[in-house]
């Protein structure tokens, strides 16, 4: 299995969290896009985006889906990052009992999964809470 085209684009905003903001109206998109869906400006700026965020809402998989059965329990939500962002991934190092909406979370780029017996590793962000 080979590296598609699409993978190779998707990599800025997949591995270095970056949006693209409209030159025209300021609104961020992540992941970029070729148009902004406010003003249908075509330019944008690069803009690497914090890893703070807010979970906004999240819930348990107990039946997790092949590739992912050994991490089960785990939690998926919606994270709010500090510039105004809002994108899904999952919540990891906690128990799905200390889950909270508004927990103040950081993102961090790990290992998500492991592709067969091929062992084809695949990386994203996580969102891990903010201990203090």
């Amino acid at each position: 299995m080979g590296i598609t085209a699409r993978n190779w684009r998707e990599y800025p905003q997949r591995y270095r969290m970056e949006a693209g903001k409209c030159k025209k109206c300021g609104k961020l998109c992540f992941p970029p896009r070729l148009v902004c869906p406010v003003c249908k400006g075509r330019e944008f700026e690069t803009v690497k985006l914090s890893d703070a965020g807010v979970v906004k809402t999240y819930t348990v998989i107990h039946t997790a889906p092949s590739g992912f059965e050994d991490q089960a329990p785990y939690a998926v939500g919606l994270v709010e990052l500090k510039e105004g962002v809002t994108t899904m991934m999952q919540i990891a190092d906690c128990e799905p009992e200390e889950l909270s909406i508004g927990m103040a979370v950081k993102i961090e780029f790990r290992r998500v999964q492991k592709d067969g017996h091929q062992g084809i590793l695949m990386y994203g962000y996580k969102a891990v809470p903010e201990r203090s």
